[in-house]
């Protein structure tokens, strides 16, 4: 062999020991890729724990409840019931092989009894139907008419028959007797009772129960009879202050009216003394009666208080002359207008002026609610 291939040969076998020293160095110092878990396949392995822990506990609940609804109730006449065996019996209610069976006037809801509610709300109501059939009859003898005051056990339940009747109340008889016991406890507690000869009982309405079942018309009649000095005396003054009032609206209709007759009086007289002066035509004069009947109205006159008015406010005007003359032979009281006739031109040019303001005001007033 050569020299040449003596040296490749020993070249490769200082390679081969160099790449069996240097393999182990490689394995320690840089671990695999694989060799650890990635981030996401530790959440999935969380994730994964959470929901059968989850599932372990839902599942022990669950077994819970049904091992507690499959438990059978212990028998009411067991003094020691083995409690981890069965459930013991709710109260007001019966137990016989593991089956309940609430009492009477209870009824079950789940695993409870509670009191029938449709069952004692009819003993109350039955309970008030007899209050009122009881104190409604003592309230017509407290006002004196026919009534009845103690009802016997018989009259009672006969009140009670009549209102399942009437309000068509749907028990069975055992429950609808037991309805009638809750009510006649109730009965006693609201009203008066006592044993009568036979041993039964009887009920009575306490007065002041039954004075609130009295009807309207009976209570204004007794507070009427027991107040009769104070509504006498309420009605003496009422009917005072309506006279009084009547007597002051009444002078204010005479004093009104008195004054519209009065200015007719005076244009009456007023136009003749100017006829008399300028025409010749008549007497500047008037007779009293004669005026006053041609003005007042027939019901007017039958009242002398009203042109007594007049007369005071003639009286009162200076301007009216008023003497006694004979007419035809009797005695007669005349009035007469004694104003000249500036006086009376200015009057009645005021008159026309307040006319005509009147005039237009109510033509106004016509066109404003035409136009409305």
């Amino acid at each position: 062999m050569s020299s040449s291939s003596c040296s490749a040969i020993k070249r490769r076998g200082k390679t081969k020991k160099l790449g069996n020293q240097s393999s182990p160095l490689r394995i320690l110092g840089e671990p695999s890729p694989g060799l650890f878990p990635s981030r996401g396949e530790i959440l999935k392995l969380l994730l994964v724990v959470l929901i059968a822990g989850f599932v372990a506990v839902a599942f022990n609940l669950v077994s819970g409840v049904l091992n507690r609804r499959t438990k059978s109730f212990c028998d009411s006449g067991d003094s020691s019931p083995a409690l981890e065996i069965c459930e013991p019996c709710p109260e007001k209610g019966w137990c016989s092989n593991g089956k309940l069976k609430c009492m009477l006037g209870y009824e079950t809801q789940g695993r409870q009894c509670v009191e029938n509610g449709k069952l004692y709300r009819t003993a109350k109501k039955l309970a008030k139907a007899v209050e009122d059939d009881v104190c409604g009859s003592y309230a017509q003898v407290l006002c004196t008419r026919a009534g009845k005051i103690w009802f016997e056990e018989g009259d009672v339940m006969k009140i009670m028959d009549e209102h399942k009747a009437r309000e068509d109340v749907r028990f069975e008889d055992d429950t609808f007797i037991l309805a009638i016991h809750k009510a006649l406890e109730t009965s006693e507690v609201s009203l008066e009772t006592k044993e009568n000869s036979h041993g039964s009982k009887e009920y009575k309405c306490p007065e002041l129960l039954a004075k609130l079942h009295r009807p309207l018309d009976c209570c204004i009649r007794q507070w009427l009879y027991r107040h009769s000095l104070l509504v006498t005396c309420g009605f003496i003054i009422v009917v005072c202050l309506m006279r009084f009032s009547w007597i002051v609206h009444r002078k204010q209709i005479v004093s009104m009216r008195a004054e519209k007759l009065y200015e007719e009086v005076c244009e009456i007289l007023e136009d003749s003394a100017i006829n008399a002066r300028t025409k010749n035509d008549g007497d500047p004069w008037l007779v009293s009666s004669w005026v006053r009947d041609h003005l007042l109205l027939p019901r007017e006159r039958k009242d002398s208080t009203l042109w007594m008015k007049v007369e005071e406010l003639i009286q009162e005007d200076s301007r009216i002359y008023k003497y006694p003359k004979l007419v035809k032979g009797e005695s007669k009281i005349v009035l007469e207008w004694q104003a000249d006739d500036a006086l009376s031109a200015r009057r009645k040019a005021k008159k026309i002026v307040k006319n005509t303001c009147n005039l237009s005001s109510h033509t106004e007033k016509h066109y404003s609610n035409k136009e409305g």
